[in-house]
């Protein structure tokens, strides 16, 4: 018999796929009650409350699956959970149509100041005129982010008869069509939108992407939402603009910092807030309990779980032999995500030499994995890797080769959108590591680790040399760099490496300097 922990609060009716299963015993205590023997555990499932440490997870040897009700793991130590062989589920769709419908709640209440007649009708008041709202109907409906919430959230507004225009820059065509919405630059959404949400991952590149700057390219009169992750929308900056009154009004349901406390958002009456209700929903918390009760069943029925965010459990043996291709494989895949900004239809992988005797299979999925980290709103790994491609209309290709480039091993992945791709191979050499040799029809040879910087620029005299003269002005310690080019006067690439990212503004001065092509960051 499994012996099974549900150690936080958990919806007892989501519970039901494990209060039935014949092989487990269901046990329902907090992880430090004296009663619960830690070293007989096989599966844990936790909220929030609990967090599972390293040093928890030595006291329990037996433990094969951690399930966390809910998206975030902020509370798991994932990568102790891996070294151990522990597979770490979540719950990614629980609560997407929670905090679609939670979004769209919002944006009715902000348009017709909802929450103020509210108030003011309990304060014995009735002042019609001072709440005349605004309709939803025939507004253009900004949203940056088309992921399942943004999804979910364009076909709401569509019923309403709002015009619904997108930016994601991962976003194909052909989708874009299918779900019935425009397609557009985030200049060109925040310059024509009525109303605008922000349903993207908080990663580096999306922190404060509504920002001063931003701002100051949408309309006057413009509304603004965030129900995704606090920190999207950089709180100073929108305060700001709604006390000048370019931006007619504000709903948040999300802070950078939580609980937020004093906030300079509060005193206006024409902001209204939530704290962070998105996935507060009866529905959403059985989902989320249903959804985890699931995959823990799933797995000790011997079946593959859908949404494990670490590796699958295999053999100590299996395990090490495949490891160091894994993580290289991951890294091409992230790479080539932040180098192909296109929205992508298409994804070869080729393998040669001595990886092609390992399962490739399993590589393709950690490729594809690393390709769509913080490029869409749900966590992709191993598992539904494939899925999520499928999902997307991407098609994904998978082949061995015996030409190996000259090393023991490679893998090569290519990248292919509508007008454009991206090639990227790397070799894993004992006792020096992964290497990447070859981007985009360069040679070249580099370490995928840190913080990078993908410049492409033409061979000129000077170059390198004012590249580097900016970065020192500016105290900034290039660790390494790594050149490549086709021929001499041509084109011509760097890649360097810093001990910690180059702010917007480093990157930009870089980019003015003359015969600069492009400039990618690569952060591994």
């Amino acid at each position: 018999m499994f012996q099974i922990l549900v150690a936080d609060a958990i919806n007892e009716e989501g519970l039901s796929p494990l209060l039935d299963f014949n092989e487990g015993t269901l046990i329902q205590k907090k992880i430090n009650d004296p009663e619960v023997a830690l070293e007989k555990i096989d599966a844990l499932l936790v909220r929030s409350a609990t967090t599972v440490t390293e040093e928890l997870l030595g006291k329990m040897p037996q433990l094969k699956i951690i399930a966390r009700a809910g998206v975030g793991v902020d509370n798991i130590d994932v990568n102790a959970a891996t070294k151990r062989g522990i597979i770490v589920v979540n719950a990614p769709d629980g609560n997407t149509i929670s905090t679609a419908e939670h979004t769209f709640a919002m944006m009715a209440s902000l348009m017709r100041n909802i929450p103020q007649a509210h108030q003011s009708v309990k304060n014995l008041e009735w002042k019609r005129n001072a709440f005349i709202g605004t309709e939803l109907y025939g507004k253009t409906l900004g949203i940056v982010g088309m992921g399942r919430i943004g999804s979910e959230l364009a076909k709401r507004a569509k019923v309403f008869g709002m015009n619904v225009k997108v930016y994601d820059p991962f976003l194909t065509k052909e989708r874009a069509i299918k779900l019935g919405v425009s397609h557009g630059n985030l200049e060109e959404v925040l310059a024509e939108a009525d109303i605008i949400t922000v349903h993207t991952p908080l990663t580096p590149e999306t922190k404060g992407l509504i920002n001063e700057e931003t701002l100051s390219k949408t309309k006057k009169g413009v509304y603004f939402l965030n129900c995704a992750r606090g920190g999207i929308i950089d709180e100073q900056a929108l305060a700001k603009f709604v006390g000048n009154g370019h931006v007619a009004g504000a709903a948040i349901d999300v802070f950078e910092v939580e609980p937020p406390g004093e906030h300079p958002l509060f005193k206006f009456d024409n902001v209204i807030v939530t704290p962070h209700l998105g996935a507060s929903t009866k529905e959403a918390q059985l989902n989320v309990a249903t959804q985890v009760a699931k995959e823990v069943r799933m797995y000790f029925e011997g079946k593959p779980v859908l949404n494990s965010i670490n590796l699958p459990a295999m053999s100590k043996d299996i395990f090490e032999k495949i490891k160091p291709f894994h993580q290289l494989s991951k890294q091409i895949g992230t790479i080539l995500s932040q180098c192909m900004k296109q929205g992508v239809n298409e994804i070869s992988i080729t393998y040669s030499g001595t990886v092609t005797d390992l399962e490739t299979s399993y590589l393709t999925k950690a490729v594809l994995s690393g390709f769509f980290k913080n490029r869409i709103d749900v966590n992709v790994n191993e598992v539904n890797a494939l899925l999520a491609a499928k999902e997307r209309g991407i098609t994904v290709g998978e082949k061995i080769s015996t030409n190996t480039f000259g090393y023991a091993n490679s893998i090569t992945v290519t990248a292919k959108a509508e007008n454009h791709q991206f090639t990227v191979r790397g070799t894993f050499i004992d006792h020096y590591g992964p290497r990447i040799v070859y981007l985009n029809d360069f040679v070249i040879d580099f370490l995928p680790e840190g913080n990078m910087l993908y410049i492409q620029h033409m061979d000129r005299p000077g170059v390198v040399g004012r590249v580097g003269k900016i970065l020192g002005d500016q105290e900034v310690n290039i660790a390494t760099m790594q050149v490549g080019r086709k021929q001499a006067g041509g084109e011509a690439i760097m890649v360097l490496s810093f001990d910690k990212p180059l702010d917007d503004q480093q990157i930009a001065t870089l980019a003015a300097v003359e015969d600069i092509v492009s400039i990618n960051r690569i952060n591994l």
